[in-house]
């Protein structure tokens, strides 16, 4: 059976972290809002405890479905599991937001939502303003396509971990020099080649095209593989200011130790690098 009444969904995906899950369902709890809307976890194989607490939340609340995958299957991955699960049970919600469960949502987030939802008329997705808990703007992520110069660098970062390392510290010290400068255009809405993977909202355009993301890794990578998709098929990005979230940052991955962040990292980048070529090949 498939519910009509549903007008928006959310997918958050959960490893070993569920007070952050719980944080984010219960900021849209506290938004002004008489829409319906459902709420997928998907759950990565977390802890027990971790676990028992989703199951107390899906109790909490009534509009939540809690899916407990048997093994990590990584973010983007993860994520086409909730989105499956809400496009078959709730067939008519066809704008979706996913995400990280590190997101809280301001009072007036489905406000501001209603209030864009025509421009889904034209983008197939919406990448909103990301604001860390220090005020940083993370979108818009890439504007434009990344430049040669720091794709070479990309290739040198991922060559080595030591040297990874170095070009970490470099990059630190260099920051005003060395910084792409797109976040300081937060307050424009454009059209971009990338938005920050933390959140998207997906519009009814993507899903008359797609069924789900494309998700070729396990973890690191999924801006451009969004980007890719959406370009095979003549898509774009829209980035739109007006609707907020505040991103909690890097929750998922602060109990993974740098190095092994840096090889699922390096992971990601070889397939992205099949796709961008940069030595003597298209991009």
């Amino acid at each position: 059976m498939c519910s009509n009444k549903m007008k928006f969904g959310f997918v958050f995906t959960n490893y070993n972290n569920s007070e952050y899950t719980i944080a984010a369902v219960r900021s849209l709890r506290a938004c002004n809002t008489e829409h319906q809307y459902r709420v997928v976890v998907v759950d990565n194989n977390s802890r027990y405890e971790s676990i028992d607490a989703l199951r107390i939340l899906s109790r909490e609340f009534g509009n939540i479905d809690l899916i407990l995958n048997k093994e990590n299957v990584g973010y983007f991955k993860g994520l086409n599991v909730g989105i499956r699960h809400l496009r078959s049970n709730y067939c008519e919600v066809n704008h979706v937001i996913i995400g990280n469960n590190d997101l809280l949502f301001p009072s007036n987030y489905f406000d501001n939502l209603n209030m864009n939802l025509s421009k889904f008329n034209k983008y197939a997705v919406i990448s909103p303003d990301i604001v860390t808990l220090d005020g940083i703007h993370q979108n818009p992520h890439v504007i434009k396509r990344i430049g040669f110069i720091r794709e070479v660098i990309y290739d040198l970062y991922y060559y080595n971990y030591y040297l990874s390392v170095t070009i970490k510290i470099f990059s630190k010290l260099t920051n005003l020099f060395t910084d792409r400068r797109d976040e300081e255009q937060y307050e424009i809405a454009q059209e971009i080649y990338q938005g920050h993977g933390s959140c998207y909202i997906l519009g009814p355009i993507f899903f008359e095209n797609y069924d789900e993301l494309w998700a070729p890794t396990f973890l690191m990578g999924e801006e451009y593989f969004l980007s890719k998709m959406l370009a095979d098929k003549g898509l774009n990005i829209l980035y739109e200011p007006t609707i907020s979230v505040t991103h909690r940052c890097h929750v998922a991955i602060d109990n993974v130790p740098n190095k092994r962040i840096w090889e699922i990292s390096r992971e990601a980048h070889k397939i992205y690098r099949k796709y961008v070529k940069i030595y003597g090949g298209s991009r």
